[in-house]
């Protein structure tokens, strides 16, 4: 049985783990909760910068960065999430990017800001704030494609507007992009996204 190291709050790993709930196959992944910033010794151990997600494959080979195991997890049982070929599997792997990209952004503005006020740099947390604001347009720009059945791109979107709720919850994306706002207040009613919301 593969074995998925996670952390809680991780929006990578939330991906991973709403891949699995999409498809399925929860029954066939075994969840190990860790602490990543604790470097625990058995995640290290695979993978050596600590971070989930991790996954260990039945042969106990080890994947890891995000878009490496949902590639591996989308292959155990269909329906296929990440479609197989042609124009659609690039748009959903796109898509996919653009919200790790949101993912990225975000997570350099929160360590930012957790830095004492005197080593700040406001620059820096413009520049990846902007990021994130042209990511959303990107996405409100192509808000037809949400329309459609889910892929790793819907579920990659509704992962890392989530963790802006979570972890900037005063960042009003919201107001920007009500369009938007309306897909992710449905797409968060799956049980799939419910399951793993973040506390």
């Amino acid at each position: 049985m593969p074995k998925l190291y996670f952390a809680p709050p991780s929006p990578y790993a939330r991906k991973i783990r709403v891949l699995i709930a999409e498809k399925g196959i929860g029954a066939k992944v075994e969840l190990i909760a860790c602490a990543p910033f604790d470097r625990p010794a058995d995640l290290v151990a695979l993978n050596p910068p600590s971070k989930v997600p991790t996954l260990v494959t039945d042969d106990g080979h080890v994947l890891y960065d995000s878009p490496v195991i949902a590639d591996y997890v989308d292959t155990l049982a269909v329906p296929r999430l990440i479609p197989i070929g042609g124009r659609s599997r690039w748009d959903a792997l796109r898509q996919q990017a653009l919200a790790d990209g949101i993912l990225d952004a975000g997570v350099s503005v929160l360590l930012e800001g957790r830095r004492p006020e005197g080593e700040r740099s406001p620059g820096w947390i413009a520049r990846q704030t902007e990021a994130i604001a042209r990511s959303l347009d990107a996405f409100g720009a192509e808000i037809g494609f949400l329309a459609a059945a889910p892929t790793i791109g819907h579920i990659a979107c509704g992962c890392a507007l989530g963790w802006l709720d979570f972890r900037m919850p005063s960042h009003d994306w919201r107001g920007s992009h009500p369009q938007l706002a309306r897909w992710f207040g449905l797409f968060s009613e799956r049980p799939s996204m419910i399951a793993t919301k973040p506390e």
